[in-house]
């Protein structure tokens, strides 16, 4: 690649200095292992703050170990999870919900990445019929794997269709801070006050280092998770160096700027490309990425100098990630490249 900063996921980029200097500063002396520690019991205050104080909070190491541990403490192996069959728990998690809490996943074709209650209906069938998989848990993700952002009151509708036939519904919360930014939102709005039952906290995509938390709204299915939590390797020794970077995430703000300029740099570009001529995006542009469609020999041709993901390759469709450190330098200068690979 010529550009050290590309456009292929917001996991590329780096560590935000605030965190770095908060991760420091936890590293002076001695501290009780395994989140016995002063950072892990501010940064836990910080959430029950921003959430509820009867809030239950469980520290991870990532994503996939935050999805598996709140759809494992809500779920029994008789049971299915519904969800989008973009959502990151089917494709990208190599099998590991169904790995370790022995349900069956159902995914259910959506063209936005977005549940309805209308796609989850027929799915909901076969309650007390021992030969069927018992639903129990709709996932969805928030913002979706289409950068894509449910509106509060979808979650409410999807929450309702969950909650009337006793079950629970779950957030992937990988890109939140996007989403609370597009909608304009506190975390609480629509999450907990939406209906959300348990939800994937994360912050590695928005200028974290590592970690994730589990959130639970509903304290009683918190129970046994932490022993999940050690049995699936999630439990950090040096707790303290995850929990840290959550103090000036949440304390101060942080998440908010890094997930407002990466939703503002999404949107500069998208303004960039759609001047372009046959370039056609597919999806809105909710979040911090952009989708779109061209022409298919100019895919190698741009990632050799701006790196990227074709995301249907039938299609030729891919997807362009802004980032917190994504600059209005770099969204000019492919839109530039761009524009000069389509006119030839």
């Amino acid at each position: 690649m010529t550009h050290e900063r590309g456009f292929a996921s917001d996991n590329n980029s780096g560590i935000h200095p605030d965190i770095l200097k908060a991760m420091a500063e936890a590293n002076q002396g001695h501290a009780v292992g395994y989140g016995g520690d002063k950072w892990t019991e501010q940064a836990t205050q910080l959430f029950k703050k921003e959430f509820g104080n009867d809030t239950e909070v469980f520290f991870v190491f990532n994503g996939t170990g935050a999805n598996i541990l709140s759809l494992k403490s809500a779920s029994r192996s008789f049971n299915s999870i519904i969800c989008a069959e973009t959502a990151h728990i089917q494709v990208d998690e190599c099998g590991a919900p169904e790995k370790f809490t022995g349900c069956k996943l159902i995914p259910i074709k959506t063209s936005d990445g977005k549940l309805r209650p209308d796609d989850i209906k027929p799915e909901l069938h076969g309650f007390g019929f021992e030969h069927h998989a018992q639903p129990g848990v709709i996932s969805i993700t928030q913002a979706t794997e289409l950068g894509t952002v449910y509106k509060k009151e979808e979650i409410q509708a999807l929450a309702e269709l969950a909650h009337e036939h006793g079950m629970y519904l779950h957030m992937d919360g990988a890109r939140l801070a996007n989403a609370a930014v597009a909608l304009d939102m506190n975390f609480r709005e629509f999450t907990r006050d939406a209906g959300v039952d348990i939800l994937s906290f994360g912050g590695t995509k928005n200028g974290m280092m590592m970690g994730e938390a589990v959130v639970f709204f509903r304290p009683e299915l918190a129970t046994l998770t932490k022993y999940f939590r050690k049995q699936a390797a999630q439990l950090s020794s040096k707790m303290r160096f995850i929990s840290a970077q959550f103090i000036p995430y949440l304390g101060n703000g942080l998440w908010k700027e890094n997930a407002t300029h990466s939703n503002r740099m999404a949107k500069l570009l998208e303004e960039e490309i759609r001047s372009i001529e046959g370039v056609e995006i597919t999806q809105p542009v909710d979040a911090n990425g952009v989708f779109a469609i061209i022409p298919g020999e100019l895919i190698p041709e741009l990632q050799k100098e701006f790196f990227f993901y074709t995301w249907d390759e039938q299609r030729n469709e891919v997807r362009w990630m802004t980032s917190f450190d994504t600059t209005e330098e770099d969204i000019h200068t492919f839109g530039n490249l761009l524009r000069q690979k389509m006119k030839k």
